[in-house]
């Protein structure tokens, strides 16, 4: 979780959305239309343009450095100026190179929005909002404002292609209001002030809305280890909407936070039954499974996962638990290393290999997966040095 207000769209496709700019957000849409924006930066391939406009540029900058320097060995002062001209000139190419990316991001962005049923309205919207309350505040730009710039012109130009499309209303989902709700609660600094929040919403709109009020309040009772008045909180949402996962999953995990292990599985288990498709209670089950001392069959469920789950850092640290606990360390420790290395931690991911490969016992097959993921390890580790 970051509280920073921002987004980005990095290399291969990846679009990453800060918690904070989430919260920042005060309809579904708004989030959409930045989501639009970043998606757009990847169709266009911004990233790959930038790139190869910045290689472009370098030969014909290094080109008048080199001569800023020479003619600094004759005049300090007039070396020093050419060098600043070249830099400001440098930089301004960079700064004209993404108002163009941004201006086209923004155009395409809308387009997507409207297909995709979001209020058009709501980018100029979030902008204006963003720019407003930043106005006056000096060092506490948020990043997204550094790296997409908004002007006058720009909000002005958004607003005019928005008001081209038909005026609607434009509900937000609930599971963005679940969402919100709980990146509130998990990056919560003034327990008080996310407690009013809540507790204010009580009365106020849709009794959708006014039971993610409730949903929120059961949250932040687990985060304050006040169990019965979580559960006394879930009970009667799970009661009143049955169907909905994040209601009844929260009855399931404050018996997994009160360490009530044993009811927390029967919990989970039943939720497995009821929502067959859904990775996240599937998961957790076997979390309550661990926790509980079924190991064997924590494993099992783990070995019958789909493809797309065994992608995700939480399997291979479920499964490098559950190795520990069935006394295979060299299992446990290879997983542990897939682990680390989906977090971006090289270095620990071979050290975990290393213990892998001390432990006793090991067969032919599970020695050489070793060995080959200590290789690539290691090549990775090379690379990202290389890459410094």
């Amino acid at each position: 979780m970051e509280n920073d207000i921002n987004a980005f769209a990095g290399p291969g496709g990846y679009i990453g959305v800060n918690s904070g700019l989430i919260l920042m957000t005060e309809a579904e849409s708004e989030l959409a239309s930045v989501m639009a924006h970043e998606i757009s930066h990847v169709t266009q391939r911004h990233l790959f343009r930038a790139a190869e406009a910045a290689g472009r540029l370098s030969i014909p900058t290094a080109a008048g450095m080199l001569a800023a320097i020479l003619l600094g060995t004759r005049s300090a002062a007039m070396g020093q100026a050419a060098i600043m001209a070249i830099m400001g000139g440098s930089i301004q190419f960079q700064i004209n190179f993404t108002r163009e990316n941004e201006a086209e991001a923004d155009r395409v962005g809308m387009q997507t929005l409207a297909t995709s049923h979001y209020d058009p309205r709501s980018m100029p919207t979030f902008f204006e909002r963003l720019q407003q309350a930043t106005r006056f505040s000096g060092q506490g730009v948020p990043e997204f404002l550094r790296t997409h710039p908004v002007t006058e012109s720009r909000i002005s130009d958004t607003r005019g292609r928005a008001e081209t499309y038909p005026y609607k209303q434009y509900p937000d989902s609930l599971d963005y209001q679940l969402t919100k709700a709980k990146i509130r609660v998990l990056t919560v600094t003034d327990t008080a002030t996310v407690q009013d929040y809540f507790q204010t919403r009580l009365t106020r709109g849709t009794a959708e809305q006014r039971a993610v009020a409730r949903y929120g309040l059961g949250l932040m009772a687990l985060k304050a280890e006040k169990y019965k008045e979580a559960e006394t909180i879930f009970q009667a949402l799970a009661h009143e909407y049955p169907n909905q996962p994040q209601y009844v999953t929260g009855l399931a995990r404050t018996a997994l936070d009160a360490r009530n292990f044993n009811l927390a599985a029967a919990r989970y288990k039943k939720l497995t039954e009821q929502f067959p498709d859904n990775t996240a209670i599937k998961l957790e089950y076997i979390n309550a499974l661990l926790k509980d001392d079924k190991t064997e069959l924590a494993r099992k469920n783990l070995v019958a996962l789909n493809p797309d789950p065994q992608q995700l850092p939480t399997y291979s640290e479920l499964l490098a638990e559950t190795y520990n606990k069935l006394n295979q360390p060299a299992e446990s420790h290879r997983y542990l290393a897939e682990y680390y290395f989906s977090m971006g931690q090289t270095r620990d991911a071979i050290m975990q290999i290393r213990l892998a490969q001390e432990s006793k016992g090991l067969n032919f097959q599970l020695a050489s997966i070793l060995n080959e993921r200590l290789n690539f390890f290691q090549n990775q580790e090379q690379e990202a040095k290389a890459n410094r």
